[in-house]
């Protein structure tokens, strides 16, 4: 293994224990060094991104078991009840495990496998990656934070083909809000085939998805309608939507029928059937989330007289994040941090993200080393 400097035998981080409230989340400074294979690289995390998965996976809400939305079970979690299928995968979790799906940092060392001149390079990290070779499920994916260990930590290793060398003058900070939100924007985007002119609306638009999926749909030239609060038009406005219609309007008396040709959801719940009345004939509805609730009622008349088309997206193709950095490498693109938290105060800056009272991204900062200085 090639390194630039000595490297501890131990690093802090934040193991998660089990599936809970916020008590199952360890901040500890003996963690062992992550095992670096002949084809990985070794990040010096400078920056970690907070998201719904973050949480969605600690307090067990993929679960088939759970049916409620992601808030009411954020402080507390369902349990162990849900351990046995509480992941992205469908399968346990393996605790202890260090969760955080974004990474943005440095290379610090290489595998035998990979070529030294990496070392050195800003990285961010593809929060969902493909799962080996195995030809009988091409989409068959693992996820930094679920079946990885993940940016919550000083150190991280990752295959080196997962971590995308970026030029650009932006903070660790700044490029940590970018990797889970906008892949996953962009890769609902990407699959729903979104483009110019396009009436795109948007739920969920105040947060790291729709917040990013806004500055990604205005990219391909489409007409952007967000739904948000009252409390956060001003700044989903700033981020470049069209027209914002507050959340808990009632939205096809707000845009009549069959006004809409593409649905970005990451809401669901309620709200869904009114999304089927908006679309047009022939338009795609695509979803990446459920934080307002998992289950909802759909006419299935509606559905299939309009020629409607339900797409849902877990699964990214490695171009929708190759895409990702050639955007932000030439600034079409700009990172929304509302936060940043130390990694020791991850309880506060979850529950924070809990109230929904802000638009973008928190970011967690890891602790310095004992030869790194604080600039």
């Amino acid at each position: 293994m090639s390194q630039a400097t000595q490297l501890p035998s131990q690093m802090t981080a934040v193991q998660l224990t089990a599936n809970g409230g916020f008590d199952v989340l360890a901040y500890r400074h003996d963690v062992p060094m992550p095992t670096v294979g002949p084809d990985d690289v070794l990040i010096r995390v400078g920056a970690a991104g907070v998201n719904n998965t973050d949480i969605n996976t600690r307090i067990g809400w993929y679960s088939k078991s759970v049916s409620s939305g992601t808030d009411a079970g954020g402080d507390a979690g369902y349990g162990d009840e849900v351990s046995s299928d509480a992941s992205w995968s469908g399968e346990p979790l393996a605790f202890p495990r260090i969760q955080g799906a974004d990474v943005a940092g440095t290379i610090v060392a290489a595998g035998d496998n990979v070529d030294p001149s990496r070392i050195g390079h800003r990285v961010i990290v593809r929060t969902m990656q493909t799962a080996g070779t195995a030809v009988d499920d091409p989409t068959a994916c693992v996820t930094m934070g679920s079946e990885l260990d993940g940016g919550f930590a000083q150190f991280c290793a990752v295959d080196h083909s997962e971590a995308f060398t970026i030029n650009c003058a932006l903070t660790d900070i700044e490029l940590a809000s970018f990797p889970c939100a906008y892949s996953t924007a962009e890769g609902v985007l990407h699959r729903a085939e979104v483009s110019a002119n396009e009436r795109v609306l948007i739920t969920g638009a105040s947060g790291g998805v729709g917040s990013a999926a806004i500055q990604l749909a205005k990219r391909r030239g489409a007409v952007v309608v967000a739904v948000a609060s009252k409390a956060k038009w001003e700044a989903v406005l700033a981020l470049g939507a069209d027209e914002v219609v507050d959340r808990d309007a009632d939205l096809v008396g707000a845009l009549g029928h069959e006004t809409i040709d593409v649905v970005v959801d990451v809401v669901a719940g309620p709200t869904f059937s009114d999304l089927m009345g908006v679309l047009k004939k022939q338009g795609r509805y695509v979803t990446c989330g459920a934080i307002a609730g998992p289950l909802v009622e759909l006419d299935v008349r509606t559905l299939y007289l309009k020629d409607l088309t339900l797409i849902g997206c877990t699964y990214q193709p490695r171009v929708v994040f190759e895409n990702l950095v050639a955007y932000i490498e030439a600034g079409e693109i700009a990172p929304v941090v509302a936060g940043t938290f130390d990694l020791a105060d991850i309880a506060k800056a979850q529950a924070r993200f809990l109230e929904k009272s802000f638009t973008g991204k928190l970011v967690l900062v890891p602790p310095p080393l004992a030869h790194e200085t604080i600039s």
